[in-house]
């Protein structure tokens, strides 16, 4: 799994920062991408990168301001221009669809793949083999969720070498010992499944969070996870003028993790008040509260191996 940030602003553009949009990356788990938000121009910003945008499977919305929807209407219509087939699923709070719809019928705008619509209530939204996906509402100025993302358990590596050196030909029963199934050769030896195989490991979880003041449901979904991304909109200090926005500091960001018993944080959604020479300073204040923080800006990309959070581009 990797993260790639393509707007980590707040509110509006600036020089330095586009508006809300997180990619996740599931290439090698599922050989799509799911998007986080689409501020405006995300479609450009994916131009300076490897997206594809006939990859991308899920769009989930925390909310209906501006900066985190404004860029849906380019992207559905070029991912159309660009040959994507695939059907796509939008997840979003209740009025997504109709600003959706309402604004490609205006347009003039059609699709040549099937949307489908989820309007959000609190709780699993999307399962399959591989993920669960909760959400959770947080407290905005206007309805605004957070998402748990959770890989499951992945499946036993197979110990090919030691399953061949056990005498076990190439073949479907190599298959069989790693789907957890003991097998029987042809000299009557049974070779046990948990004897060629790896302890399955346990897979990652990511907890998204929306425009928020410091609340319970932040923690909650952040539980124990692997990296918690929250807002940090406003520096250390300035709850009092944070709140009434709705949104939260770089402390409180840093407490939400800490309560929750994260692995790592990273902050976005940016006042653009702050430039790029005040990051550390930012990082800094967070640290007071939580040991492993980034600062993140646009077009920062990061994997997860091992519980271990790194940066995969300068």
């Amino acid at each position: 799994m990797e993260l790639q940030f393509l707007g980590t602003g707040a509110g509006m553009p600036s020089k330095q920062r586009n508006t809300s949009a997180l990619v996740v990356k599931l290439m090698q788990e599922r050989g799509t991408f799911w998007l986080f938000d689409c501020g405006e121009a995300t479609q450009h910003q994916m131009l300076h990168t490897t997206l594809k945008p006939r990859k991308l499977e899920k769009i989930f919305i925390t909310h209906m301001h501006g900066d985190h929807i404004y860029g849906l209407p380019g992207l559905l219509g070029s991912r159309s221009f660009l040959d994507g087939k695939e059907p796509l699923t939008i997840y979003g709070p209740t009025g997504i669809q109709e600003w959706i719809l309402t604004t490609l019928r205006l347009s003039k705008t059609y699709l040549q793949y099937k949307v489908n619509f989820v309007e959000l209530n609190e709780g699993i939204i999307f399962e399959d083999e591989q993920f669960i996906v909760e959400a959770k509402l947080l407290h905005h100025v206007i309805p605004c969720f957070g998402f748990r993302v959770s890989q499951k358990p992945l499946p036993p590596q197979l110990l090919i070498e030691k399953a061949l050196q056990l005498g076990v030909p190439k073949g479907p029963l190599l298959a069989q010992l790693k789907n957890g199934k003991d097998v029987l050769l042809e000299n009557g030896q049974t070779v046990l499944s948990h004897d060629v195989t790896a302890q399955a490991e346990e897979g990652f979880s990511l907890a998204i969070l929306g425009d928020t003041r410091f609340c319970q449901a932040s923690i909650d979904l952040s539980r124990d996870v692997d990296i918690v991304i929250h807002e940090a909109t406003f520096d250390a200090g300035t709850e009092d003028l944070a709140k009434p926005y709705g949104h939260s500091t770089i402390t409180q960001a840093a407490q939400v993790a800490m309560e929750s018993g994260a692995k790592h944080l990273i902050v976005q959604h940016i006042s653009a008040r702050f430039l790029p020479s005040h990051a550390e300073e930012l990082r800094k204040q967070g640290l007071s509260v939580f040991p492993s923080i980034t600062v993140a800006e646009d077009f920062a990309e990061f994997e997860l191996k091992h519980n271990e959070l790194k940066r995969i581009n300068s």
